[in-house]
Parts: structure tokens; sequence; C-alpha cells
């Protein structure tokens, strides 16, 4: 049997009007959706989650890699069972998510990401979780220099130093390239050379890339990874989506209806393992964002309006998650 890729949700905190942890699991358990990423580790949040069936990515924030990267081993692992363990049972951990776009955001941290990975990894041996937990760092688009057309894709040589001992950790521990894509954000900064219609899978436009054709950017942007990845000698790791999404306001082409017709458009592609061209028929994980508006995101206006709920729990847009 042939399990269809799982259609995930980021569940962001920063705001200060969100209902409690119990009401959302209602909404999560009521639509169906089983995997849900957090980007800290939250004591309250995790025990809320404990034993709901619900599998967790869970975030490591940027702050603590220094600490994890430059202590030993014991010291992650007691970080482990101290911020993750003694909150959930470890059989509902999928991923930990060790930073989040560190290399966009907090340069300052980007040569703590491999070393405080290959601790956390030792600390995972020590409980033999390491086929069930596995360790990525999420990616923000930005670590290509070049990524139209799609095999063209290159990484920034500025990151090699730290991206390519990532990838190659990935490589060899059978760990997805977790990255955070958003059409959305590209179609915003080249408003003259991306069709919205592009950008929200509506066809239209077929963008050539030798034998294969590109009818959206969603599979575009993933494809330039790939291609990013095989030209560092990297082959065969899986990319998993760890943010997508699309606003409904705040912004030039916001909406709920565009918001609808990008988002149901990357659930179709995820449960029918359609894939990419590059990867046709490859079972694809994605993460949504997000379950709510955050009203005290900083940044764009449009940045606090990705809620796919209501704080009521009503859908903002009718979105099926299977």
């Amino acid at each position: 049997i042939v399990v269809a890729g799982p259609v995930g949700i980021c569940y962001g905190q920063v705001a200060n009007n969100l209902p409690p942890p119990s009401n959302t699991i209602n909404i999560l358990k009521t639509n169906g959706i089983t995997n849900i990423r957090i980007f800290d580790a939250n004591a309250a949040t995790l025990q809320s989650f404990s034993g709901t069936g619900i599998s967790l990515m869970i975030g490591v924030p940027n702050e603590i890699l220094p600490f994890l990267a430059s202590n030993t081993p014991t010291s992650s692992l007691q970080w482990l069972q101290t911020n993750i363990f003694s909150n959930i049972p470890t059989t509902q951990i999928k991923y930990i998510a060790v930073g989040n776009e560190v290399f966009l955001k907090d340069p300052y941290y980007s040569p703590y990401v491999v070393p405080a990975i290959a601790n956390l990894y030792q600390a995972l041996q020590f409980l033999n979780l390491t086929n069930t937990i596995k360790l990525s760092s999420p990616q923000a688009a930005s670590v290509l220099s070049i990524s139209y057309p799609p095999s063209s894709g290159t990484f920034d040589p500025n990151l090699h130093y730290a991206l390519l001992p990532l990838l190659q950790f990935l490589r060899d521990t059978k760990s997805p390239f977790m990255v955070n894509v958003y059409p959305y954000i590209s179609y915003l900064n080249s408003l003259n050379y991306v069709p919205l219609d592009y950008a929200l899978f509506k066809g239209g436009n077929v963008v050539q890339d030798g034998a294969l054709m590109y009818t959206n950017l969603f599979d575009a942007s993933i494809d330039a990874f790939v291609y990013a990845m095989e030209r560092e000698g990297i082959v065969g790791v899986p990319v998993l989506v760890t943010e997508t999404g699309w606003p409904t306001g705040g912004g030039v082409a916001t909406s709920a209806e565009n918001a609808l017709a990008y988002n149901e458009n990357v659930v179709r592609k995820v449960v029918n393992d359609v894939g990419t061209p590059k990867r046709p028929g490859e079972t694809m994980e994605v993460y949504l964002f997000e379950i709510f508006d955050e009203n005290e995101k900083s940044g764009d206006n449009y940045e606090r309006h990705f809620g796919v709920f209501g704080l009521d729990g009503v859908k903002a847009y009718d979105l099926s998650f299977n």
C-alpha cells in the first residue's frame, strides 16, 4: 500500500489572541490533520499534544544553537530530555527542526547549525531514536543564488561552508532537506516577470526547461533545490516543505480566493503523489503555513494573514486537507 504524502500545518504562536491549545487540537482533529510543526519546544504546548496521536515537527530556536554546538552530546541529550522528551512521547515526534532560516535571518548562528545537529544526532543515537526522529534545518529560498530556470539551481557560494556539510549529513542519515517555499514572495519580488496565474497553479503559463515543463512556481522552486543539490554531488535527498502558503490579506494579490487556489493545489499535489517534473510520482511532505493569523508578527502586513482558520475554528476559506 502506498501512503500518500501527508499534509501538515504550522502552528505559529506569535500572537496575543490565540485560543488555548486544546481548542487548536480539536480544530486539527476535526479536519483530519495529523501532522503539525511548532517552532519551539514550549512545554505547555508539547504537553497539550501528548497522547493526541498528532505527529510533531518540533523547532529548536536559533539562539539555542551555540549552546548545543559548543557543548557535548551529553548536554544535547539533557536538553532534549528536559525540553522535549519529558513533555511528549518520543513516538509522536517525527522531526526536530534545528533552527529556522538561519542563513537568511540569523547568519551569526550559521557556523553552529551542523555542529548542533551532530550533537543532537549522537544524543538520539544513544536513545536508539535516529530511525524514527529525523534531524534537519529549514532553509529559505535565498540559499539559492540562482533559481531560474530550475535546472540552473545553484547554492549561494558564500553559504557552502555551512550548507554542504548539512547536505552531506542529510544524505548520510537519510533525512530530508527542509525548505520554506513561498511563491507569493517570489511573485511579490518580481511582479513584472512572474504571472500571478503561474504562482497560483492556474496554468496558462508553461516554462520549458530542457525536456521538462513547468506549469507553476511551486514545482519550479522545489526542483531548483534538487538541481542545486545534484550540482554539489548530493543525490536522492528528499525535499520536505516545512512552510508554504498564501496570505488572505495585507498585500498585493492577497485574498481568501487566492489563498484557497494556492493551498488547494498544494494539497491535491501532495495527496495524489504527483511529485514534480524532476521527481515525478514521488511522495512529498508539506506543511502549510499556518493554522491562525499571527497578529504580533513583525515585517510586512501580509505576514500577519496566513491563517487557514479563524480564531473560532471556522475556516477562512473552504480548504480540504485530504
